[in-house]
C-alpha cells in the first residue's frame, strides 16, 4: 500500500499468548474460518478482538441490510479512509451481490458513481455525507429511514463505523494486500477471500 514494513505481522502459536490463541481459534471456529487482515492487528488485544468480531458477525452476515447495500457502504468507507484491503476483500463481494462494475470503477477512481439504483444512491449520499461531514441532515436521514425503516438505518451507521474501525486499525498497522495485488483494482469475480 504505502511500500512501508508492515508494523503487526501474524504471530505464530508460540508468540501468542494463552488469550490470543483462545481469540484466534474463535475467529478461525466462527463464521470467517480463518485469521486474516484486520484480525492479525486486533489480535494484540485479544478482548477487543473477540467483541469487535461479534459486532462484526452481526453486520457481515446478519444485519437488516441487504447484501448489495451492505456491500457499498463497506466500499464507500474502505475508499474513503484509503483502505486497499478492505476494498479487495469486498469490492468481488459487491460485484457478487449485484453492484454494478461501473459504480465500483467510480468508487474506486473518487468520482460520484452514476450507475447506482435509486436505493444504492440513497445509501450512497447517506454514508459520504456521514464520513465527510461526521452528521446526516434530515434530507439523507429521511429518505434512507423511509427506504431501510429504523433497524435498517441503525445498522447502516453500524456498518459504517465498525469498517471504519477496521480501516484504521489496518491503516495504522500497515496490513498489506496479497502479493501482486493493485489497489483499488477492478475485481472481476467474487473473492474466496472474503468472510
Amino acid at each position: 500500500m504505502t511500500g512501508e514494513p508492515e508494523r503487526l505481522p501474524a504471530l505464530t502459536s508460540e508468540e501468542m499468548s494463552p488469550a490470543q490463541r483462545a481469540a484466534a481459534a474463535a475467529l478461525i471456529g466462527g463464521r470467517r474460518g480463518a485469521l486474516f487482515g484486520p484480525f492479525i492487528a486486533l489480535l494484540r488485544s485479544p478482548e477487543l478482538l473477540n467483541r469487535a468480531q461479534r459486532l462484526g458477525e452481526y453486520l457481515r452476515y446478519d444485519s437488516a441490510l441487504p447484501p448489495r447495500l451492505r456491500e457499498l457502504a463497506i466500499l464507500i468507507t474502505a475508499r474513503h479512509f484509503d483502505q486497499a484491503y478492505e476494498w479487495h476483500v469486498h469490492a468481488p463481494e459487491a460485484l457478487a451481490a449485484g453492484l454494478a462494475p461501473e459504480a465500483l470503477s467510480e468508487l474506486a477512481q473518487r468520482h460520484p458513481p452514476t450507475a447506482l439504483a435509486p436505493d444504492e444512491h440513497e445509501v450512497y449520499e447517506f454514508c459520504r455525507e456521514l464520513h465527510e461531514r461526521h452528521q446526516i441532515g434530515d434530507a439523507n436521514y429521511g429518505r434512507v429511514r423511509e427506504r431501510l425503516g429504523e433497524q435498517g438505518l441503525i445498522d447502516l451507521i453500524g456498518v459504517c463505523g465498525y469498517y471504519a474501525l477496521l480501516a484504521l486499525v489496518m491503516n495504522a498497522a500497515r496490513t498489506p494486500l496479497p502479493e501482486g495485488t493493485e489497489p483499488f483494482a477492478q475485481p472481476s469475480s467474487p473473492s474466496s477471500t472474503a468472510r
